[in-house]
């Protein structure tokens, strides 16, 4: 007998014509023990499912059993793990787990209860700070504070729901180490709803995808051979994490192609000329640099951005240099803190730049201009404007003498381009998270910049919808090869849209670490990143890359990063 089965379960929301279908005809059986990861895209269900076998939603078909018993609701034997932690804001570390504690096991002496809280506090690393109220904690911490909670309710099945996603890379990669040692401690079984391929091979023991819905239902499952315990910069040496990372990506690419085919465009774009387009270089600049203005379209000259402080200067960025040539796509990579925003708010001219200087094809940056297109990680779309209409603004700007209907070709040409075709007079109010960044993209792209400013354009998304809008970035891109920065922290992100990426060391006194080519053909797209023999070597080198620095303060430079500056030096000489 299984110790959790679920046996044709279905879900719909609503009556009548409104009903949504959710789930439809799962089934699962899950052995005692066993660590299952199901991985699926955002509104595929995901957490419907995990809310229906804690018994916190009731099926309108089928059943889910625990141990042979039928689930009717929630129960202490079942702790769950939700994305948003939900803790007590006038209680402590101590008071929030001991809630759950007291009324788990009422009947258990004061000081039985009071030793089950400290052993879940410290186990999650949080012994320094019982007596922290969630308001003083960090994310990671009160996700933490979570986590401990289920755990002290001593569960016999754990269901985590994204319970890290929105952590950032090292804070996420601590609370895995700690959940699979907890697993690995007390063998218990546990369900984790993931939308991190990574994530689920190094955690699980079987992968399983819930496909889109409506009505979603599971893919096929994906045994995860690998020995335990499983080391993160190991496996990408390890061709058989390789081969299951590739099969779980194509099958999700694939479904994901399936669920939103591109549109092609029915509509033409106008050849007319936006207004920066007319403002060129000093004719003397042009005449000199003839034969250098390509490839020195964009420089960065001995950069640096203090803050004032109550304590003193405090030197962020300290002497970023580096050249671009025209059409190049950079990211830049480092940990969070690092300047990476800073140096692409001073090129965006949002910033005011402390010393040294940017020059954009002969002209010095001193001012933010529509000669540079920025897309934030929060598009800051008009709610109450429709897509069409808040990419019409900048358009209208941009092409002060063209027709009416020339610049509503451009808004409609580049909302088809990211998917957006049939979407155009939906308000913004009314998109999801990743339907307004493309309407980021779409309006960015349509100013015919000769900068494309990305700061973390995919960070607020999950990570399939991510793939998604790279691919459509990847797309637009190709038809413009306008000339773009993208900051990131993903290392996949960095590879699959870099021409270099450009790594910076942590702040304060960030610098340019390393500069790494990627010599990959174009059009790129994730499944062909992944194929290409080449990827884990660029894997590894950002990986070791960022392990040198993620302690999060900037370290005095060791004679190997010394070497890896001067490289990145001589890349730079090089570009130019």
């Amino acid at each position: 007998m299984a110790f959790l089965e679920l046996k044709n379960v279905s879900k719909t929301y609503g009556e009548g014509a409104k009903q949504t279908p959710v789930l439809s005809n799962i089934n699962l059986k899950v052995e005692e023990g066993e660590f299952i990861a199901i991985v699926g895209f955002s509104g595929s269900g995901k957490t419907t499912l995990i809310s229906t076998i804690a018994g916190l939603e009731t099926p309108d078909q089928g059943e889910v059993l625990v141990k042979g018993q039928k689930v009717t609701g929630p129960s202490p034997d079942k702790g769950v793990v939700f994305q948003n932690y939900s803790l007590m804001p006038w209680l402590t570390v101590r008071g929030n787990v001991a809630l759950a504690v007291d009324t788990v096991f009422p009947k258990e002496r004061k000081q039985e209860r009071a030793a089950r809280v400290e052993k879940y506090v410290h186990m999650v690393g949080l012994g320094h700070a019982t007596e922290r109220r969630p308001a003083e904690l960090s994310g990671g911490m009160r996700q933490r504070v979570a986590v401990a909670r289920a755990l002290a309710m001593n569960p016999t099945l754990l269901l985590l729901d994204e319970p890290l996603s929105a952590l950032d890379a090292l804070t996420r990669a601590n609370l895995q180490d700690e959940i699979i040692d907890i697993w690995s401690q007390d063998q218990k079984t546990v369900l984790l709803i993931t939308n991190d391929v990574d994530e689920a091979i190094l955690m699980a023991d079987r992968i399983i995808p819930l496909n889109p819905g409506p009505k979603a239902t599971f893919g096929p499952d994906f045994k995860v051979d690998l020995p335990r315990p499983r080391d993160r910069a190991a496996m990408n040496s390890c061709e058989a994490f390789k081969k299951l990372r590739g099969d779980v990506t194509a099958y999700l690419m694939d479904v994901g192609i399936q669920r939103g085919q591109q549109e092609g465009s029915s509509t033409e774009l106008p050849a007319i000329t936006p207004l920066h387009a007319t403002r060129q270089p000093p004719k003397a600049y042009s005449e000199a640099g003839k034969s250098v203005m390509d490839t020195r379209f964009l420089e960065f000259s001995q950069l640096k951005k203090i803050y004032p402080t109550p304590k003193g200067p405090l030197t962020v960025v300290d002497g970023f240099d580096l050249k671009m040539k025209k059409g190049e796509f950079i990211s830049l990579i480092g940990h969070s803190g690092c300047g990476k925003s800073t140096v692409l708010s001073m090129t965006a001219g949002l910033n005011e730049i402390s010393s040294g200087g940017i020059i954009l094809e002969g002209r010095e940056v001193d001012a933010a201009g529509p000669d540079r297109a920025v897309v934030f990680q929060a598009p800051s779309l008009f709610p109450w404007l429709t897509a069409k209409e808040n990419v019409a603004i900048g358009v209208d700007k941009v092409y002060p003498k063209a027709q009416q209907s020339e610049r509503a070709d451009i808004v409609s040409y580049y909302l088809e381009r990211v998917g957006l075709g049939e979407s155009m007079d939906k308000l913004a109010a009314d998109m999801s998270n990743g339907m307004r960044q493309r309407v980021g993209i779409a309006r960015a792209f349509a100013l015919s910049p000769k900068l494309l400013l990305l700061d973390e354009p995919f960070g607020m998304l999950d990570s399939l919808t991510r793939w998604e809008l790279q691919e459509v970035l990847m797309e637009v891109w190709a038809r413009t090869q306008v000339t773009a920065i993208c900051v990131t922290h993903d290392v996949d992100e960095a590879i699959l849209l870099a021409d270099r990426v450009v790594m910076m060391t942590n702040g304060p006194n960030a610098r340019i670490g390393n500069v790494m080519a990627v010599d990959m053909p174009r059009p790129r797209t994730r499944k062909g990143m992944l194929e290409h023999p080449d990827y884990y070597r660029y894997r590894e080198a950002l990986l070791t890359f960022l392990e040198e620095y993620e302690q999060g303060a900037h370290k005095k430079a060791s004679p190997s990063q010394d070497s890896k500056t001067n490289k990145a030096k001589t890349s730079q000489d090089e570009a130019a």
